[in-house]
């Protein structure tokens, strides 16, 4: 059975709202929730996440807002906090991770930490049961792509194409994708460009697909109320879920 990782935004629209749609997708099948922490500068996100954090941001996120929802979901869903270094470095690395422990928080995804540079850190990660998951590129070169493959837990991420989130390109991976299984189990999951209509596609090969902007772009529709944003969230979820597994 392939997995479904769904990415949504803390406290967007508001906290409350972020509690009810993780344990919703919790009830459409989704696997893992990746808990996105609102930062002003993320890099890796196209322009639909990017306006999730900035409006999170401008209605008072804080971190404890963070540990708030966590407390509350994370017993229940598996979850991951997706977020960028900076915040997690100025909260201290030794507090962020022994908070995530505490709640139940099952490793961390931060896509500016670059391979090369968390080894520095993983003894951390570690030893308090937390996984860092890795990103594999398709511009990785095969060394590269080996070193991350043996040293990924979890599972790795795999990115779709060079490019942000959400700007729905498409690239061959079954080169990258063999690389990988020739050294690791490790389950693939792939990221960016993944909606209703490709995630069948680039489930492909893989062991799972992680999708964002998709549906954060609901979250965003003003013409929608917050139960209809749930509804149609749960049902683009238990489509991509069917559609990946079919």
């Amino acid at each position: 059975m392939k997995k479904l990782v769904a990415y949504i935004t803390t406290g967007f629209p508001d906290l409350n709202f972020t509690e009810d749609a993780a344990l919703a997708l919790k009830e459409a099948g989704v696997n893992t929730l990746e808990l996105g922490v609102p930062f002003s500068d993320p890099v890796a996100d196209g322009p639909i996440i990017e306006k999730a954090n900035l409006i999170s941001l401008q209605n008072g996120f804080k971190m404890e807002h963070l540990l708030e929802v966590s407390e509350k979901i994370a017993a229940e869903i598996d979850t991951l906090w997706m977020g960028y270094f900076n915040p997690f470095y100025h909260r201290g690395l030794e507090t962020i991770t022994d908070e995530a422990k505490a709640r139940h928080i099952s490793g961390f995804i931060i896509p500016d930490l670059p391979h090369e540079e968390s080894v520095a850190y993983r003894d951390m990660f570690d030893n308090k049961g937390l996984s860092l998951i890795d990103f594999v590129a398709p511009t990785d070169s095969k060394e590269r792509i080996v070193q991350i493959a043996k040293d990924a837990q979890k599972f790795i991420y795999l990115v779709a194409y060079a490019g942000i989130t959400g700007a729905g390109k498409s690239e061959n991976l079954s080169t990258v994708i063999s690389y990988i299984r020739d050294v690791t189990d490790t389950d693939i999951y792939i990221g960016f460009g993944v909606n209703e209509q490709t995630a069948r596609q680039k489930a492909e090969g893989v062991d799972g697909v992680i999708v964002g902007s998709a549906f954060v772009s609901v979250l965003l529709d003003e013409h929608l109320s917050s139960s209809q944003k749930i509804t149609k969230i749960q049902h683009m979820a238990k489509n991509i879920k069917e559609s990946i597994n079919s």
